[in-house]
């Protein structure tokens, strides 16, 4: 169907056929008083090319835009647009397989376009999250015709490692993504009783219920999404499944796409490393010009100020602070790349990074912490200027610079898993409505699953190991990788750790128990400390050097702060349940308690490194 107006001809259900003899139903808009042809901009999604996104709002209108009025505006600056409904989703044929088909329908549908006589021969990309893998996965091939990218949280450099996985553990918004995509796919809007069954189940005592098995399980009525949840799930070791195009963009750096791209995420996202390992192998494979943007959201909320229970500030928002609005950001990154407009991107520097902190603690009107914090230039990723620095754990729950002296010094508590530590906050995204992202006060709540009364703190719970630093004399600021080096053993074959990196402010009068503020986190299963294709049983009771990588962050530590590192052993629903048996990831009955034990002694210390951009005067 053609639609035509004074403005812009609309194209609905363009029926592109791809390799395999499948078509994807495509919408063009294109200047109407205009000859052409144009710059193309093109996104593929699986959530409707007609549908709302709310992640177009900006901070003067954030209310949800339909994809017709995102295109509007940059038709209206000589642009034709192309939206696209992935393969089985909404108005497109065949089966949806996650992540799996997005490389060749993506460069067929690259190859479509340059042959249509609307392009000039030049496509720019853009989307958030799964439109960020459709765009990676498509540019692992180099198809025709792309001449820039703007990549927005996702694209995975190796989902194995983030996104789907991370340290071994699965991550569970694969299952609560799945189970609110399972009720928008095409087979539930054709059957209203499949439709009704998948809304009549319980996420929340489906979760309390882990594990599931396949056939009892809520997507048990959507064979196929439980299908490929369950693979997701059940392929731990890292090998050929996980090396797949759409989900191994590492494995294709070298004849990826050479195109300027400019690759954003941020700290509170699930797509941190994702987006800092694109940056690193693309550069080292020469690809490009790059650019790496990392703000303090979570996912795709760059016109919001508030991430959780803080508030970084009004430097904080994309808009008014790196454009206008999102809008003007990618029209000026379109006009440069695809119409060669100088508008100085290429002169910006490569790196900008908001460091978080530096506010006054204090509550805000709506009731949220200050936090602040405040946008950096950086010549590089890794900060060229970063300086390691390690803080090392002792019994006594300190966090000091000094090494461990004492011979014989550990810490040992149990973990059940039958009474995870509920993860509050973090970088998590497609989790509602089991779990939230963001920066919280870590102390349970009734609003985070498996919180128990009296909602205690969870430096109060006896399977969490926690070490402070005293007081800070000066400001201590932060940006880049963190990585957890920890001397473990258990008296159990498998077992998991975890890290959590937090800012203690000091008691206020807004906050009389003071206030401990997350940053990142990471998680170890243990079976893979050797080997992520290779995973070795523990010997129980056998000292193991363990290394936990969270997600780089970066933040101001104020005077008067503690930085604190908590370790665990769980941080669910983030991930899912290690039940120290050594039995199968996602294919498991009965756990067992793990007493698991972290030495921080002379012989086995134990310590966090930290990236330290400033050091106290």
């Amino acid at each position: 169907m053609s639609i035509e107006s004074n403005d812009m001809i609309v194209e609905s259900d363009i029926m592109v056929k791809v390799r395999d003899g499948i078509h994807l139903a495509t919408d063009v808009y294109r200047p109407a008083s205009q000859p052409g042809p144009f710059p193309v901009i093109f996104e593929r999604t699986p959530y409707g090319k007609t549908e709302a996104s709310p992640r177009e709002g900006t901070m003067a209108s954030p209310e949800a835009l339909p994809r017709a009025e995102v295109a509007a505006f940059f038709v209206a600056q000589g642009y034709a647009v192309v939206f696209q409904d992935c393969r089985g989703r909404w108005q497109s044929e065949g089966q949806f397989e996650k992540y799996l088909a997005e490389g060749e329908d993506g460069y067929d549908s690259f190859a479509w376009i340059v042959a249509q006589p609307w392009c000039n021969g030049k496509i720019g990309t853009m989307g958030l999250s799964y439109a960020a893998h459709t765009q990676v996965a498509a540019a692992c091939l180099n198809p025709p015709g792309l001449a820039c990218m703007m990549i927005d949280s996702g694209g995975f450099s190796d989902a194995f490692q983030a996104g789907i996985r991370q340290g071994g553990a699965f991550e569970l918004k694969q299952a609560t993504w799945a189970l609110k995509q399972a009720k928008l796919s095409p087979e539930a809007a054709a059957d209203p009783i499949l439709k009704a069954a998948l809304e009549a189940e319980d996420p929340h005592a489906w979760f309390a219920a882990m594990p599931w098995q396949p056939g009892h399980s809520p997507l048990k009525w959507h064979a196929d999404y439980e299908a490929y949840l369950f693979e997701q799930w059940r392929h731990g070791s890292d090998g050929d499944y996980w090396r797949q195009l759409g989900i191994f963009a590492a494995g294709y750096w070298p004849q990826f796409a050479n195109v300027p791209m400019l690759h954003i995420s941020s700290w509170y996202d699930a797509y941190v490393r994702t987006a800092t390992e694109n940056y690193l192998g693309l550069k080292a494979a020469d690809k490009g010009p790059l650019w790496l943007v990392m703000g303090p959201w979570t996912h795709g909320d760059r016109s919001l100020q508030v991430m959780g229970d803080v508030d970084f500030g009004e430097k904080a928002t994309l808009d008014g602070n790196l454009a206008d609005d999102f809008f003007s950001y990618r029209l000026r990154w379109f006009d440069h790349w695809l119409r060669g407009i100088d508008v100085g991107t290429a002169a910006e520097a490569p790196v900008k990074l908001f460091i978080m902190g530096g506010g006054d603690g204090k509550k805000t009107a709506d009731g949220h912490l200050r936090h602040g914090g405040e946008w950096r230039d950086f010549a590089d990723w890794p900060p060229p200027e970063m300086t390691p620095s390690r803080l090392y754990l002792h019994a006594d729950g300190q966090l000091s610079e000094t090494a461990p002296e004492r011979a014989d010094s550990a810490l040992t508590y149990d973990y059940d898993p039958r009474q995870p530590v509920p993860s509050i906050g973090g970088t998590m995204t497609s989790g509602e409505p089991i779990m939230v992202g963001g920066a919280f006060d870590q102390r349970e709540d009734a609003g985070f699953f498996g919180s128990k009364q009296p909602y205690l703190p969870l430096s109060a719970r006896a399977d969490i190991l926690v070490f402070e630093t005293p007081p800070l004399t000066a400001d201590l600021t932060i940006a880049g990788p963190i990585t957890v080096h920890l001397q473990v053993s258990s008296d159990c074959v498998d077992t998991d750790f975890t890290a959590k990196l937090i800012d203690v402010h000091p008691p206020s009068a807004d906050y009389p128990q003071g206030y401990a503020m997350n940053l990142t986190d990471g998680i170890l299963r243990c079976r893979y400390r050797q080997s992520w294709s290779h995973p070795t049983m523990m010997t129980p009771g056998q000292i193991y050097a363990i290394t936990l990588e969270p997600f780089a962050t970066a933040n101001c530590f104020k005077a008067g702060h503690r930085i604190r590192l908590d370790i665990s052993s769980s941080n669910f629903p983030h991930f899912d349940i290690n039940p120290n048996t050594g039995a199968p990831e996602g294919d498991w009955r009965r756990s067992k308690v793990a007493a698991n034990t972290v030495y921080m002694n002379r012989r086995h210390a134990s310590y966090i490194t930290l990236p330290v951009v400033n050091s106290p005067a």
